[in-house]
């Protein structure tokens, strides 16, 4: 599995001749090899996403109109769609996914190119009130060509928020994946040429971020960049930009809160809160990384959670459990270190979760773990571990859930569990995040639905038709005519 850059409809070799290893996360081998991109690769694809773009929107991609560009993410999806399998594996194996979620993954990024092919033909500008003699119209226009650099944990869904979305603006795109998971990105943009869409509208450059994602912030062909990430790469992605004012979306971190209140359904409430952070191996921004439960029901809940996760079980993507592996032995390392620091404090376990035999003992597998008690100001209340790992602690009213709730540096989601119809308002006004979830959490992924975070959590929003709005630029026309 040797896989270069794709640029311009077209297999290139990477400049400096480097290379990168792939590995599959279930038992440690080298799979495959990437090209390692550098300053002149990323040179190179900028170059082709602007020979598409053109003089003045002149060229293959950006003369076509938004009806063109419809008809072309159309027939993406369906093809997308139809290989729905062969993608799924791939995003398994690179990954380390179990099959089942690679597989939603799959179909969720059919549903964005569907949703957005829909949507291209559909984002127009606004005639404006004004004095009387005028006629003052708004316009949405392409940023030209947007730069995007796509985690390690969702690449497919990912691309489909963010590329599918810029495409559908009219942008051509420059994609750097992560190393540790580049190959159905790099399928993507293989199947987007197969389908019609023109050299340059997708490149995709592989690589380190310090070295093919630096050059890509820095870059000042890229009119816009897309960054999802951690918070700490995020400040860096923001900085460079900053530095030629280029605008950026930056979906970053969280620590997100599961808020459960006495009056709580716990028969349904209890499969949604495992499964949020249990999905991806807890290895997802959104995951409902924190508990806190009304301390009247404290006990009771944490007893029935316990039995839950003393049943998960990590293993081969292969055999469908509960998890795959995580990413990488650094992020095994990582998350194994916020869980030994938290035993070494006298956190109690409540509940620990099993790896399948049949697990290659040099893959990167973490069992799932229910801590109880934890203070809100430890780390791992207030830091993201990306792991399956649940930190439960009590809480005694409304206002202290809602003070732990807020208390952390992050922003992104939240989920209510209560039959109060009154405090789930009150809640959702008052919690600081981008979204908020009442008696249930994440909504099944919600393309449709704008997500993003505030504090370190991000700014900007992906998703939804709202994403569409960022990847434009408004323009504003004022005829004077008497």
């Amino acid at each position: 599995m040797q896989r270069q850059h794709y640029i311009g409809n077209a297999w290139v070799a990477g400049r400096g001749g480097q290379r990168l290893p792939v590995v599959d996360p279930s038992d440690g081998t080298v799979v495959g090899e990437l090209a390692r991109g550098d300053a002149a690769d990323v040179d190179a694809a900028v170059a082709a996403a602007r020979a598409a773009i053109g003089e003045d929107f002149g060229g293959p991609w950006g003369a076509m109109s938004a009806a063109q560009r419809s008809r072309l993410l159309y027939r993406f999806g369906a093809e997308v769609a139809g290989r729905e399998r062969e993608i799924a594996d791939l995003e398994a194996l690179d990954t380390g996914k179990s099959l089942r979620t690679a597989r939603a993954d799959a179909a969720a990024l059919a549903r964005y190119l569907e949703y957005y092919a829909g949507a291209a033909d559909k984002l127009h500008g606004e005639t404006l009130p004004y004095d009387r003699g005028y006629t003052v119209l708004t316009l949405r226009e392409p940023h030209g060509v947007t730069g995007h650099i796509i985690p390690w944990n969702y690449p497919i869904q990912i691309f489909g928020r963010t590329v599918v979305g810029a495409l559908a603006a009219g942008n051509a795109c420059v994609v750097k994946p992560a190393e540790d998971a580049s190959l159905s990105v790099l399928r993507l943009a293989e199947i987007a040429a197969e389908v019609g869409l023109p050299a340059g509208a997708i490149n995709v450059v592989t690589g380190y971020g310090d070295e093919a994602g630096a050059a890509l912030c820095a870059h000042p062909g890229i009119d816009h960049l897309s960054f999802t990430g951690s918070s700490a790469t995020g400040r860096l992605v923001a900085q460079a930009a900053a530095l030629r004012h280029c605008p950026v979306t930056l979906e970053l971190g969280g620590k997100s809160p599961q808020l459960l209140f006495d009056d709580a359904d716990l028969d349904s409430a209890l499969p949604v809160l495992v499964g949020a952070i249990v999905q991806n191996a807890g290895q997802t921004c959104s995951a409902g990384s924190r508990l806190l439960v009304q301390r009247s029901i404290y006990e009771q809940v944490l007893e029935r959670l316990a039995g839950r996760f003393d049943a998960l079980c990590a293993g081969p993507p292969a055999l469908d459990l509960d998890m795959g592996p995580l990413i990488s032995r650094r992020q095994l390392e990582r998350v194994r270190g916020f869980v030994a620091r938290a035993e070494a404090d006298g956190l109690r376990v409540a509940a620990r979760g099993r790896v399948h035999e049949q697990a290659d003992p040099a893959g990167y597998y973490q069992q799932a773990v229910l801590l109880r008690d934890v203070p809100h100001e430890h780390e791992i209340a207030q830091q993201e571990v990306f792991g399956p790992v649940l930190a439960a602690m009590p809480f005694d009213d409304e206002a202290d859930a809602l003070r732990l709730a807020n208390g952390t540096d992050f922003g992104l989601v939240a989920g209510v569990w209560t039959r109060d119809g009154a405090r789930q308002i009150r809640l959702a006004r008052k919690l600081r995040c981008g979204q908020v979830f009442v008696n249930d959490f994440g909504a099944g992924g919600g393309v449709e639905l704008p997500f993003g975070g505030v504090k370190a959590s991000g700014f900007g929003r992906e998703k939804g038709f709202e994403a569409l709005r960022g990847f434009t630029v408004l323009k504003t026309i004022a005829i004077r005519h008497g």
